[in-house]
């Protein structure tokens, strides 16, 4: 008996079992039927075959200043800047400044050995006393001929040879005093002093080291003085025109400085072809001496149109937008244009053609649309992102 109930028992899980997955089948079976029978075939008003419009940022390109500029390499010089070169050969004998410090003119910087030079000047004034001793007895020797030639007891040509005698006494001595001043004016070149005020740059000799008149010893720098020096092609000179600004670029691109061109000049690098042009730059821009900095010329400034560069994608070597355009059914659609764009500016690119004020340019999303997706006006991730200014609703 417990046999058979066990039999029964399980027939009769069994039957339930296969119940409820026929009844699982038939509804699967319904809900597919009535899917079919509600759908429309494929591009159908809400079909199957219809995708949900996409979320983009979309602006409205309107024309703006644009600057033609040219980028070079510029070089910070200071117009009061000294190359210190010493007057006098030696040796160094002492240097009396470090690199860096401040100096005002007549500071000594160094000391050559001047002993030679002195040794020049003590010759000259042993000499001295023997011409001065000359001139003595020639004076005396003049005097004793004169008061004999009044007296008689002495010839004209007497007297004559002893004022001659004087005369040239005269002259040797004048001609000593001259060597002694000319020779003690050199040796002060033995003691080097700054020309200017300013910082004291690399000293790159030492005590002891023989120094000539083309050695140099260090240089005197004064940043209140600076200018940039640009080296423009030739073929962009008749462009050149007082007045033009000069903009120094920082390694992120920002701008640093906005000066203006002072000076250009009137002839031709012959090595290089080029012609040398200057602007001021302010003292307190933290530029130094030798540096070189990026510049751009602003040749003139235009109305024209702009387009972020997360905007474009390139294919085959060709750049494509897409702008938000009317529908069939009167909603957005992108549609793809080709684009011709110019230097990069920031982060837009400069537009050369291809589109036109008034056109609603897509700024996000490009990856994920395609020619004549269906798309729909977001605001912008963030404020100040590519859709900031100038951004437009869909219709």
């Amino acid at each position: 008996m417990h046999g058979l109930f066990d039999f029964a028992h399980l027939r009769a899980r069994r039957a339930s079992f296969a119940a409820r997955l026929y009844a699982g089948a038939l509804a699967i079976g319904v809900a597919a039927a009535g899917c079919s029978t509600s759908a429309p075939g494929p591009g159908g008003p809400a079909g199957g075959g219809a995708f949900p419009a996409m979320a983009v940022e979309i602006v409205t390109l309107s024309p703006k200043p644009i600057d033609r500029v040219s980028e070079f390499v510029g070089t910070i010089k200071s117009r009061r800047s000294t190359t210190i070169q010493p007057s006098a050969e030696g040796f160094i004998t002492s240097i009396a400044v470090s690199s860096g410090a401040r100096v005002k003119p007549g500071d000594l910087l160094m000391e050559v050995d001047a002993k030679p030079q002195e040794a020049v000047v003590a010759s000259l004034e042993a000499t001295k006393t023997a011409r001065e001793a000359d001139l003595a007895y020639a004076q005396l020797q003049e005097q004793r001929e004169k008061k004999l030639l009044d007296a008689g007891a002495a010839s004209q040509q007497e007297y004559e040879q002893a004022a001659n005698a004087l005369k040239n006494a005269q002259a040797q001595t004048q001609a000593v005093n001259d060597q002694i001043r000319q020779q003690r004016s050199e040796l002060g070149y033995y003691r080097v002093t700054a020309p200017t005020a300013g910082k004291v740059g690399d000293i790159p000799v030492r005590v002891g080291d023989r120094v000539t008149k083309t050695t140099v010893l260090t240089t005197v720098d004064d940043n209140s003085g600076l200018e940039i020096y640009l080296n423009v092609p030739v073929q962009q000179a008749p462009g050149l025109k007082l007045g033009l600004p000069v903009r120094l670029i920082g390694d992120t691109g920002e701008v640093i400085a906005d000066e203006k061109i002072t000076f250009i000049s009137s002839s031709v690098d012959d090595g290089m072809q080029t012609v040398l042009v200057k602007a001021a730059l302010p003292s307190a821009g933290g530029f130094r001496t030798d540096q070189f900095v990026r510049a751009r010329v602003v040749w003139s400034t235009e109305p024209g149109l702009t387009v972020p560069v997360t905007s474009v994608v390139r294919v085959n070597g060709q750049y494509f937008a897409f702008v938000a355009q009317t529908g069939q059914r009167g909603g957005l659609a992108a549609h793809q244009q080709a684009v011709t764009l110019g230097p990069v500016l920031g982060n837009d690119y400069v537009l050369l053609g291809g589109l036109k004020a008034g056109d609603q340019l897509i700024v996000s999303g490009i990856q994920k649309i395609g020619e004549g997706a269906p798309v729909r006006s977001s605001p912008p991730a963030a404020p100040g992102g590519p859709g900031g200014p100038g951004k437009t609703e869909g219709r």
